[in-house]
């Protein structure tokens, strides 16, 4: 086990851990219900602002929600929803998620560790080892969805997502240039390599309104994202326009949607939210 996680190991853990972690995976998953995996082909692309948007969004509207930063070694969701402080143990030695409100708490590594700038420095099994344990060793109860912001690219991080959580469903972000849509691709085909189903495509700083004439700039170009997911053949679930309020809420831990209900950033995430509920009361 990692060393960070020793304080949550029983006797059984101790006596097979990988075992014991497995099972804890398994029974942790049966009382989630959908779970999502939120990655992109590059960094800079706002993915960490997707996924915690998607799960503010989710959490609005009386969904429990579960979400884990699986980006150990750039953790920026306690940061984006003002979360500060460590996560507790609780009697079952397990770790006690960070509640954000009553309906939305979160794990990452960040929350976990008391020096913020330390520098984590970790080999592909540990940290496959850490996001099995972000499942199997946390007390998230039952959930209806739980959102996984993953780093950049198509390493160990979502890799593991993939092995561990079978029924996991992608969701790409991208911005509409090409350099960020010719990784995305890649993210895609990934996704169809490992048998992921891949949810949706969604189109980030896809635009810019001028506050002074109102005229819309596109910082990135236009419409990339929507051809892409058109091209690939998966559903293109929204475009996201560039307000710099969402970056002054993200890096004060305020929440952009509260703030803003009628934006149509928030209208958009309403919208994906309400797409998955739908999606769900049909299953």
């Amino acid at each position: 086990m990692v060393e960070i996680f020793d304080s949550v190991d029983t006797a059984k853990q101790k006596a097979n851990p990988k075992v014991a972690l497995e099972q804890a995976v398994t029974t942790s998953l049966g009382r989630i219900g959908q779970k999502f995996i939120v990655m992109s082909g590059k960094g800079g692309v706002g993915k960490t602002s997707t996924a915690v948007n998607l799960a503010l969004a989710l959490a609005s509207s009386g969904a429990k929600v579960g979400l884990i930063d699986v980006d150990l070694h750039g953790p920026d969701v306690p940061r984006m929803l003002g979360l500060t402080g460590l996560m507790d143990i609780n009697q079952e030695n397990l770790i006690v998620p960070m509640p954000y409100n009553d309906h939305l708490s979160m794990v990452s590594v960040e929350s976990l560790i008391a020096n913020k700038d330390d520098a984590i420095i970790w080999r592909g099994p540990v940290k496959h080892s850490v996001i099995q344990q972000f499942i199997g060793q946390v007390a998230w109860g039952d959930l209806d969805y739980l959102i996984i912001d993953a780093p950049p690219g198509t390493g160990d991080e979502p890799l593991t997502v993939a092995q561990s959580i079978k029924d996991a469903q992608a969701i790409i972000v991208t911005t509409p240039q090409e350099v960020s849509l010719s990784d995305v691709r890649k993210s895609i085909n990934f996704c169809r390599t490992v048998k992921m189903k891949v949810y949706g495509m969604i189109e980030n700083m896809g635009g810019f309104n001028c506050p002074h004439c109102q005229c819309a700039i596109e910082l990135f170009g236009s419409g990339g994202g929507e051809r892409t997911a058109a091209a690939m053949g998966i559903e293109f679930l929204g475009r996201i326009p560039f307000d710099p309020q969402m970056v002054i809420c993200g890096d004060e831990g305020i929440s952009f949607q509260e703030q803003n209900s009628q934006s149509p950033i928030t209208l958009v995430f309403r919208q994906i939210a309400e797409k998955i509920a739908a999606q769900t009361a049909r299953t």
